[in-house]
């Protein structure tokens, strides 16, 4: 909120009942947003303008509690990329939770020089274990809601993924597995399902986890999108029953384990041939005519792609318009990254629990995020996807009879 702008309701406040007052900040806030909005497209709303670089589409609904009230807002959204209202602050939930991890550090006596340092710059050297358990306790619960909420409806597409973090445990620094699970709707939005903490990645720790998400309402799963991980594979077909698709990226490093450095550009172009074709059949006789050609000069190359066949390119019996986005792990990257930023601010964290606070406040912040962009799939092509499914539905019940 602009200076003026605060000025303004202060001012009113003085004069001016309740009712009021919220009216007089709702129209500020709801103005600021306008303004700020018009800025990113480069025009006003109907305006033409040689300066125009996006569109506006439409308002989402999101409601904030202030001092004076609870103010209904409507913030703008854009065809292209998203925009975020300076004074929300879209960041805010990690950060407190980043500070009350390095709190949690400190009053624990978990001594680093990271950790420190962090302590002396925040100005926190004077902080209390009630202190540090108020604001864990405030910031768990957001999180547990968010991770603990109904799954509703039918998610055709579902990305699984995990990453290592440091933690103490028994005065020991161990490596601990930090598995996430990301869904598309059958609205098409992206969303955060669930994340878990756990020694390593067992197939009794993916199934507990992928059980906990099914047990949530998660439903309607077509095809799942992970690396090769044996456990994971096994969870994922007991549990989900759906198609398995083996990441593209994942699989190109562990081809390319099997060739000379000097020759990765010319190996790596030649078996993304297979991925550029226009259909399934034909990507498959690509691959094969591939494999032969290759395993004369790397005959275990050769193995790996005629076994990795059916899962590498399992992604081409789906709609062509969404092959860029379930060929890989990809759309989990950019959360992955995130969540090493930050954990590398902490280093070690003190327990598990630690983990979840601070990874759980990012996820829920990267699925409102994403709530408020541009759908990651139309609705339209998903209906293709879940039409072909009833329609498997009815053949097999028809077969039965």
């Amino acid at each position: 909120m602009t200076e003026e702008s605060m000025a303004l309701v202060e001012l009113a406040e003085k004069h001016a009942g309740d009712d009021f007052l919220r009216e007089l900040g709702q129209y500020t806030l709801q103005r600021l947003m306008e303004l700020e909005s018009e800025q990113r497209v480069g025009a006003g709303r109907h305006e033409r303008s040689d300066r125009r670089t996006n569109q506006r589409n439409g308002y989402r609904d999101r409601s904030l509690e202030t001092r004076i009230g609870r103010l209904d807002l409507k913030i703008p959204k854009l065809r292209s990329g998203s925009y975020f209202p300076s004074f929300l602050d879209p960041r805010k939930s990690s950060e407190q939770a980043l500070v009350a991890v390095v709190q949690e550090a400190y009053v624990k006596g978990i001594s680093t020089r990271k950790v420190d340092d962090l302590v002396q710059a925040m100005g926190m050297s004077g902080i209390s274990k009630s202190q540090v358990s108020r604001l864990c306790k405030d910031i768990d619960g957001r999180v547990t809601r968010f991770l603990e909420r109904p799954l509703h409806g039918q998610w055709p597409y579902v990305w699984l993924d995990a990453t290592y973090l440091k933690s103490r445990e028994d005065g020991h620094v161990v490596n601990r597995a930090l598995v996430i699970a990301v869904g598309v709707n059958s609205e098409g939005r992206r969303e955060v399902l669930g994340t878990a903490c756990g020694p390593a990645e067992t197939e009794a720790f993916w199934l507990d986890f992928l059980r906990s998400l099914a047990g949530r309402g998660l439903s309607g799963v077509r095809l799942v999108v992970s690396d090769a991980h044996e456990g994971l594979k096994v969870a994922a077909a007991k549990v989900l029953q759906a198609t398995w698709q083996r990441c593209r990226v994942h699989f190109m490093r562990n081809a390319l384990g099997h060739v000379p450095r000097r020759q990765h550009q010319m190996v790596a172009a030649v078996i993304r041939t297979g991925f550029v074709q226009e259909s399934q059949p034909d990507a498959q006789r690509q691959w094969r005519e591939t494999a032969d050609k290759l395993r004369q000069r790397f005959p275990r190359l050769g193995e790996l792609m005629d076994d990795a066949e059916e899962d590498v390119l399992a992604f081409m019996a789906f709609p062509k318009e969404h092959w860029s986005q379930i060929a890989s792990t990809n759309p989990l990257e950019r959360v992955n990254k995130e969540i090493k930023r930050r954990s590398r601010v902490v280093g070690i964290f003190p327990n598990d629990a630690a983990i979840i606070r601070l990874v759980g406040a990012l996820l829920v912040e990267q699925t409102e995020e994403w709530h408020i962009t541009r759908r990651y799939m139309s609705q339209e092509s998903l209906t293709k996807v879940l039409a072909s499914d009833s329609n498997l539905m009815i053949e097999e019940g028809e077969q039965a009879a």
